[in-house]
């Protein structure tokens, strides 16, 4: 599986896009602006993401968003099983178990997800850290 890196600042214009289908595991370091987190939203699904980890700060909106936006993205009708974006929400646990579970958990039941993107959500970006952290815990004395 590829692991990728993506920094976003808070309530900044989005700028890459991808194309799936991907795993995203949404590290929230901060809170952000409803609206912005809406469109980040329809902007992770529009891309391909077929399944949404989400720790950290409001970490249960952020899942509800990324719900909202593939309901909103099929007009509330039918969803194929190929387009259904998977969503989870870890809330009170580490920053560990989070990344351990996109690794070893977080597949889609109709599509292979080789790509997994750490949407990294905070004031400043920290790519060797998130890559690090997901790399730590993954090992087999990381408490998992």
């Amino acid at each position: 599986m590829a692991l990728h890196y993506l920094y976003l600042q808070p309530n900044v214009a989005l700028q890459a896009r991808f194309s799936g289908p991907f795993r995203a595991v949404v590290i929230a370091e901060q809170e952000v602006d409803e609206d912005w987190r809406k469109v980040v939203a329809e902007w992770l699904v529009g891309s391909g993401c077929l399944y949404a980890v989400a720790w950290g700060v409001d970490c249960e909106k952020w899942h509800n968003s990324i719900d909202w936006a593939v309901l909103e993205s099929f007009d509330y009708g039918n969803i194929p099983d190929d387009r259904f974006v998977m969503t989870t929400w870890h809330a009170n646990e580490p920053m560990s178990e989070a990344f351990w579970f996109a690794e070893n958990c977080a597949t889609h039941p109709h599509v292979v997800l080789a790509e997994t993107y750490i949407i990294h959500v905070a004031e400043a970006a920290s790519m060797q850290r998130m890559l690090g952290a997901y790399a730590d815990s993954q090992t087999e004395d990381s408490g998992n």
